[in-house]
């Protein structure tokens, strides 16, 4: 089946950007706006609305096949591509993307993905990494549309994945609203919680850690109360760091702080993701191999989270490689083409390191139902609920596009 035609559309995301240098240099909060000037180039301030691009496909049979092009919150640093504007890359998708789509036949999504992941500008640089995501999405669903089938089953079938009955546990977060919105997911009963955004030692974490411990008996005691004895989800806690900040990236302090919360949390299971950031990718893979192995030697069940400095397919490969980790997470739009996003789960997996399929907070509807089908079809140990930081939307769209697609998938007999 050919493209016969393809438009692209502006749109809004679930979320903001925000100019983390800015942030990080101590910018004050205005409400929910920040006060000062930014910091980042393209920022025309400190937070400003997120905004994407629809890819639309129009192919022979007359249906419409579409991804949307999204970057991260913090688009703009630790060496991702500049912020992304929809008025300056819709020219750039117009005159550079449509036409080389315009006519092709789609006959699978594997090869075109890669292709169009790796096509690149007259100058030789590459497609910002949220074009390259919205069109591979683009790309899936039009696959999906030519074979008669799910997404799902596309993926499943071009890598070589088994399709099977079972949910990908959800993960909620909460942003800064650690509390009522704890109190949302708990009610609502998803698989993983909080996030709880712990980027400050001196307001979040505490300067010994007290903070974040009284959090976390907190939460637990939450979750029994509101969900039941029955009710027994994993915990799992981005801290961005301040862990390392607190115990002067001291390993066996590290460790017996991580033993307190673990007893904190006992008997849930608990993640913690980020503990540590030392700057660089080959120094942050030997701090978090360290940690890893010290735990495991001490007996201490805290899973570690890797994230920071492990944004592309390669650096994913090389934190599984080094066990740097006992969970990756796989932060969709910066790996670009959704076909990357395929091949860092299955790597994970295959070498039994934990996948979390992420994203961000600053994406899309459409980007979110397009990540549940790689998620079904690759069954990555948990996934993002998204876009968005209220809980309850990012949450209804994972969940139903989930249950939608395993419900087709029964009927059919797939599953």
């Amino acid at each position: 089946m050919k493209i016969t035609g393809a438009a692209v559309s502006p749109g809004l995301t679930g979320f903001y950007f925000d100019d983390q240098k800015a942030i990080k240099m101590g910018r004050e909060h205005d409400g929910f706006a920040y006060l000062g000037q930014p910091a980042t180039p393209g920022f025309s301030s400190v937070r400003q609305r997120g905004e994407s691009i629809s890819v639309m496909l129009m192919l022979e049979n007359g249906s419409v096949a579409y991804g949307d092009c999204a970057a991260v919150q913090y688009s703009g640093a630790g060496g991702r591509d500049p912020l992304f504007l929809a008025a300056d890359f819709i020219p750039v998708l117009e005159k550079e993307v449509l036409p080389r789509l315009v006519g092709r036949d789609i006959t699978g999504f594997r090869q075109l993905a890669e292709e169009f992941d790796h096509l690149k500008h007259p100058d030789g640089s590459r497609f910002h990494t949220a074009l390259r995501y919205g069109i591979t999405q683009a790309l899936l669903d039009a696959a999906a549309r030519a074979a008669g089938c799910t997404m799902a089953e596309v993926v499943a079938k071009e890598y070589n994945c088994t399709l099977v009955d079972r949910q990908v546990p959800i993960f909620c977060q909460t942003g800064d609203d650690r509390y009522t919105n704890a109190d949302k997911i708990i009610i609502k009963r998803a698989d993983v919680l909080p996030h709880g955004l712990i980027n400050n030692v001196e307001e979040k974490l505490g300067r010994r850690g007290e903070k974040l411990l009284e959090y976390v008996s907190w939460l637990k005691d939450r979750a029994i109360r509101l969900g039941g004895e029955n009710y027994r989800p994993v915990l799992h806690i981005d801290v961005y760091g301040t862990i390392g900040q607190a115990f002067d990236d001291h390993t066996d302090r590290m460790a017996d702080y991580l033993a307190q919360i673990e007893h904190a949390a006992y008997p849930f299971h608990i993640r913690i993701e980020g503990p540590m950031d030392r700057g660089s990718k080959p120094a942050q893979i030997e701090a978090l191999a360290e940690l890893r192995q010290t735990l495991k030697r001490r007996g201490i069940k805290v899973e570690i989270v890797a994230d920071e400095w492990c944004n592309t397919l390669e650096d994913i490969r090389e934190f599984v490689d080094a066990g740097a980790g006992d969970m990756v997470q796989i932060k969709t739009p910066d790996l670009g083409g959704i076909n990357n996003t395929i091949e860092a789960i299955l790597y994970a997996k295959e070498r039994g390191i934990g996948a979390y399929l992420g994203g961000t907070c600053n994406e899309t509807d459409r980007s979110a139902q397009v990540c549940v089908h790689i998620g079904i079809a690759t069954q990555p140990d948990q996934m993002l609920a998204k876009p968005g930081m209220g809980v309850d939307e990012g949450l209804m769209i994972v969940y139903n596009e989930m249950n939608r697609t395993l419900a087709l998938l029964r009927a059919r007999g797939v599953v």
